[in-house]
């Protein structure tokens, strides 16, 4: 009986594995014995930015090695941005091929209509060109010998300086006609070049505008299942930023050319067209396109209308600018590319740097869509109002 009786023993703890791992935060510690924290904090984070301005240089090299198939594809995305609303209205009453081809050949009437009224008005105006620019220019000498600078320039001088440099360039075309003859060649293969970056951008343009959709999807396919819906909202945060600073641009830039036509018709500056096209094409490149068309535009107007007529065609194409700064941008683009001026600026000289004119021109896109990219990627918290309130003395007395 007393064996059926004992009473049981009580259980035994767990034995802990001979060899433990100890937790996270003990190896955390045991990784940071003897370095200040802050500096852990950095030193990572410095490690990270370092990895990224890496992936960040190798993907700028490898688009440098094929910067013109770069170029054709950004050509199509900016066309298709453009095109895009148009071609989803007519896709209601047509088939989507049909509404792409209607669009494209649209957008191909325009660009020639504009080309032949460019080309018809330098055509129509070239005499009266050339009687005004030649009394432009006697106004202007005259200027130079009478005017009220408090230096002058006579006649002969400046007769003599042009001789000089007529003289100049005889001798350098002279000493360098083999060079120049093989830039003309170079420039003709450039000419070959750019007609097949044009072909190629409308080869794509034609795609992403008929079957864009399908496309994306092909590609969401190939990203794995928990990382689809990221990449897909990610993908449509940038697309609606780029879209909207292209259609934006676009807006924009007829607006500027339209108003710049209008003022120099009433000014009597000949050439308007021409140059309310370089107004056109200059509102492309943040900051530096519009005041180069405006410069361009005034010395037109000093050498074929004189001065006073010149200094209206500043003022003038200055209004246009800051009506477009203050109202036609905020308007258009609304929300959608919420760059500050001086994020612009930074922006347009470093592409400038890396890349020149191309470079100052895609530069500005590039960091919108980067910038509306990572706000959903990051899920940044709550934005505050206005700034919390600090006592800097306790700071610093602390």
């Amino acid at each position: 009986m007393s064996i059926f009786c004992r009473r049981p023993a009580p259980p035994q703890p767990p034995q802990p594995p001979a060899n433990p791992t100890p937790p996270p935060s003990s190896r955390s510690a045991s990784f940071e014995a003897g370095v200040p924290r802050p500096l852990v904090k950095f030193g990572l984070g410095a490690w990270y930015t370092i990895g990224i301005l890496l992936i960040i240089a190798a993907i700028v090299l490898a688009t440098a090695k094929i910067v013109m198939v770069f170029v054709a594809v950004f050509l199509a995305f900016v066309v298709t941005a453009v095109l895009h609303p148009g071609v989803d209205k007519l896709d209601e009453y047509m088939p989507r091929p049909l509404a792409t081809g209607l669009s494209l050949v649209g957008l191909i009437g325009v660009f020639g209509a504009m080309v032949y009224y460019v080309v018809m008005s330098v055509s129509s105006e070239w005499d009266d060109l050339a009687d005004s620019f030649s009394s432009g220019i006697d106004t202007i000498i005259s200027f130079l010998e009478d005017g009220p600078l408090p230096w002058t320039l006579t006649h002969e001088q400046i007769t003599n300086g042009i001789s000089e440099l007529a003289d100049k360039g005889t001798n350098y075309v002279r000493q360098n006609a083999g060079d120049l003859a093989g830039q003309v060649m170079a420039n003709a293969s450039t000419f070959a070049l750019i007609m097949t970056i044009l072909a190629l951008s409308f080869f794509a343009t034609i795609f992403f505008l008929s079957s864009g959709r399908e496309m994306w999807l092909w590609f969401l396919n190939l990203v794995p299942g928990q990382n689809r819906l990221t990449t897909h909202k990610a993908a449509v945060a940038g697309w609606t930023t780029f879209s909207g600073y292209a259609r934006g641009t676009v807006i924009v830039a007829l607006a500027d050319g339209a108003m710049a036509f209008v003022l120099l018709l009433i000014l009597g500056v000949p050439l308007a067209a021409p140059l309310a096209v370089l107004v056109f094409i200059g509102a492309f490149i943040p900051l530096i396109g519009a005041p180069a068309a405006m410069i361009v535009a005034t010395i037109v107007a000093l050498a074929a209308n004189g001065p006073v007529n010149a200094l209206f065609v500043l003022l003038g194409i200055a209004l246009i600018g800051q009506f477009e700064g203050h109202v036609l941008q905020p308007l258009v683009m609304g929300k959608q590319v919420s760059l500050h001026p001086v994020v612009v600026a930074l922006a347009v000289a470093s592409g400038t740097f890396v890349a020149g004119l191309l470079g100052a021109v895609i530069a500005t896109p590039i960091v919108a869509v980067a910038w509306a990219v990572y706000k959903v990627l990051s899920n940044p918290d709550e934005p505050l109002d206005k700034l919390p309130e600090v006592d800097a003395e306790a700071l610093i007395d602390a």
